[in-house]
């Protein structure tokens, strides 16, 4: 008997503006990497317009009328919280994650769990951050989802794009949210989860985000994307020079020992030192090309000018967080760059290996994040390429297994 293998499918997660508000957005995360074998393929933050939120709502509400109770529960939910604020104007953020590989939408929605938390356990997402509470008379009092996603392949189609029609004018940075600081002090800073991160399907990302949560920081932007050889050669060019630098102080003492071992004398301090400055460049070099490489897959050397701009095989998830003094809090919570110097409890000491190998990265100065934000560009779509795979203009996906809401 042949088998044939599955059809791969896109499925998406709305992480809803109340439980970003509550920071909630890292353990949202953990759960769709952790708990299934899907791969992460996209992120992006919007700030859903009035159009976006109407059209969303009444996509839902036409979407199944054999459950037009729950339909209009949901599409009133989208109506009131993904709308802008009714007095202020500032809009919401909303978070979209993109997860691709068979079954996807199936799986994705097992994670989700139903909107009236039927398990009642910590076993779904919405069990653990969601809420669904009825009065005595059996109507809804209080209701939060916490996510929303797609019931079957059909209409996580529609909604996508639908999505990606609105996506250059409401998603990218959303530093206007209507959580989001604003007045003196308040910085803007880039963190970058490294590809050590993403090689496998693991709730690490995620984990690190909750963590990044105690800074009591918003994420204004994010954007899941493959770092090129160029944009790595630009990001970490400046480290050349302290790479040679740092050679003088960490080679001097090897160099010295293992020239007095082979010619069994004290050699002078002079000719060591002159010895190191002479090999600083080198040593740069090669550790600049691991870098590279650990961020791309590829060795800068190896390639050419042109090839350079467009090969990457690595994942980065590039978040952009704004508030005061937001630099030195990331920076602090991330930890020292080698991980075996760090803080217990930091980024760095729970998820790092080693100086290069070590979770994540995050801008030294306000100056340098705007220096790092321009080369990663976390505002620019790097979904609706992927959605556009998948459903194409006109796009028919196929129907697919409905989950009851």
């Amino acid at each position: 008997m042949v088998i044939f293998p599955m059809a791969q499918e896109l499925a998406f997660v709305f992480i809803n503006p109340y439980t970003i508000a509550k920071s909630r957005t890292g353990g949202v995360i953990a759960r769709y990497c952790g708990r299934t074998d899907l791969h992460f393929v996209g992120a992006r933050m919007f700030g859903p317009s009035h159009g976006l939120a109407e059209e969303y709502a009444d996509q839902i509400r036409r979407s199944d009328p054999k459950n037009q109770a729950t339909r209009d529960l949901l599409a009133d939910y989208v109506l009131r919280n993904y709308s802008p604020d009714s007095t202020t104007g500032r809009r919401r953020r909303v978070m979209l994650l993109l997860f691709e590989g068979e079954q996807a939408v199936e799986k994705i929605w097992r994670v989700t769990g139903s909107i009236t938390l039927r398990w009642g356990s910590g076993e779904t997402v919405r069990d653990t951050y969601g809420d669904y509470v009825l009065d005595d008379h059996g109507d809804v009092r209080y209701f939060e989802p916490a996510v929303l996603v797609g019931t079957c392949v059909e209409r996580c189609g529609e909604a996508l794009k639908l999505w990606a029609r609105y996506s250059a004018d409401d998603g990218g940075m959303i530093s206007t949210a209507a959580d989001v600081p604003v007045g003196a002090g308040v910085e803007r800073t880039l963190v970058l989860l490294k590809p050590d991160n993403f090689r496998i399907p693991s709730q690490r990302a995620g984990h690190i985000v909750d963590t990044l949560s105690t800074s009591n920081l918003r994420i204004v932007a994010a954007r899941k994307f493959s770092m090129t050889v160029a944009q790595a050669e630009e990001f970490y060019g400046p480290v050349r020079d302290a790479l040679a630098e740092k050679f003088e102080g960490i080679g001097f003492r090897r160099a010295s020992d293992a020239l007095t071992r082979e010619f069994a004398f004290q050699i002078p301090e002079g000719p060591v030192r002159e010895l190191c400055r002479g090999i600083g460049p080198a040593f740069a070099e090669t550790q600049f090309e691991s870098i590279v490489e650990f961020m791309t897959g590829f060795r800068p050397s190896q390639h050419s000018a042109g090839e350079k701009a467009t090969l990457s095989r690595e994942e980065c998830l590039a978040l952009v967080y704004e508030g005061e003094n937001a630099v030195s809090k990331i920076r602090d919570i991330l930890g020292t760059t080698d991980p075996t110097k760090a803080r217990p409890g930091s980024v760095r000491r729970e998820y790092g290996r080693d100086i290069m190998v070590n979770a994540a990265h995050a801008s030294d100065s306000p100056e340098n994040a705007v220096r790092e934000l321009g080369i990663v560009r976390p505002q620019d779509d790097s979904v609706s390429g992927t959605i556009a795979k998948y459903y194409g203009n006109g796009g028919g996906a196929s129907q697919g297994k409905e989950m009851a809401g």
